[in-house]
């Protein structure tokens, strides 16, 4: 299949995810319904059922939706991005320690200080807890002497695991009526989403998205070595800070709106690589709508698995990660043998 046939399904199968995303709930609402709270002007006009429907429609599901869009890709982008910089195919945001610092951030503000700087206090929190976490993996990088993606890789497992670890003192350390609101967010969700803050993560997105297009060349020549990278005019260590420094932003962005949602970057490069190629300009856009459907059909499992209730869309991709890994293991094990 080619690249841009690839494109082509994912993007009409993008319209049907949302329609569903609309529809499917704790209250199911009929697609006819959907399409019309969606036209409707929201005047006096309406009656109390149809200005129930179209609340439940344009305020709450349709943010929700296209938050799921925006992270879904943006953490997708980023696991390609990483497993190009570091030539690991298990490299991902969740996995290389740039999610758990946003996370430390985020659960700091949760637990400790509340909003007391308004409601850009918890995604300012963990962004400055991304910040920190590449920074610290950037740190111990260069510090190692060893050269290449390894020193990176094992930098960003001791990050992961030291923010990890910081996040479960906080819990406890903290207000523990705050609890159980840190245990959900730190599980992930999309619960967050509103019309004000959906600006922050499509600048995460926007972010990732300009820098592939800037960069894609120089990215397809560090598929071929460092040696040969450097024959053609790329830095490669540079291009690796690059990389970690705007996927920790975009990163970011993600963590301070839906929480630690884990394997999506880890899988959907994977699964993008055999039918998009290993091209940039082609692997990356073709991640981006993958990563937005199974962040969209996770959402919609999370919703509707324990309905009324809802379950943290970071158990739904998490299960989906672990039978995943396992599958490819299995598949490799028969092939060795």
């Amino acid at each position: 299949m080619k690249p841009w046939h690839v494109h082509a399904t994912l993007t009409a199968g993008l319209p049907l995810f949302l329609v569903l995303g609309l529809s499917l709930g704790g209250t199911h609402i009929a697609a006819g319904s959907v399409w019309a709270s969606l036209m409707s002007p929201g005047d006096a006009t309406l009656n109390v059922a149809e200005a129930a429907t179209r609340a439940i429609v344009v305020d709450l599901r349709l943010p929700r939706v296209l938050l799921a869009v925006l992270v879904g890709a943006t953490l997708a982008m980023s696991g390609a991005l990483l497993q190009t910089a570091t030539r690991n195919d298990l490299a991902d945001p969740f996995l290389f320690g740039l999610s758990s610092g946003a996370a430390a951030g985020a659960v700091a503000v949760i637990s400790l200080t509340g909003e007391r700087f308004g409601v850009w206090t918890l995604p300012v929190a963990a962004f400055a807890g991304g910040l920190v976490a590449a920074g610290g993996v950037l740190l111990l990088a260069q510090r190692s002497a060893g050269h290449g993606a390894e020193p990176i890789v094992l930098a960003g497992l001791a990050m992961s695991f030291l923010f990890g670890a910081l996040t479960h003192v906080l819990v406890f350390a903290g207000d523990q009526r705050a609890a159980h609101s840190v245990l959900f967010w730190s599980l992930g969700g999309l619960g967050q989403a509103r019309w004000d803050n959906l600006a922050l993560a499509l600048a995460g997105c926007l972010s990732l998205t300009l820098f592939v297009a800037a960069k894609h060349r120089a990215l397809d020549a560090l598929l071929a070595g460092d040696e040969v990278a450097h024959s053609l005019g790329v830095a490669p260590q540079r291009l690796r800070r690059e990389v970690l420094i705007v996927t920790a932003l975009a990163t970011a962005c993600c963590v301070a709106l839906a929480g630690v949602i884990g394997f999506v970057g880890l899988m959907v490069p994977h699964l993008m690589r055999r039918s998009a190629g290993l091209l940039h300009a082609a692997l990356v856009p073709a991640c981006a709508l993958m990563g937005a459907l199974l962040l969209l059909g996770s959402d919609l499992l999370a919703r509707v698995l324990m309905a009324p209730q809802e379950l943290p869309v970071g158990i739904v991709t998490a299960s989906i990660g672990a039978a995943f890994v396992i599958g490819l293991l299995w598949q490799r094990g028969t092939a060795a043998a």
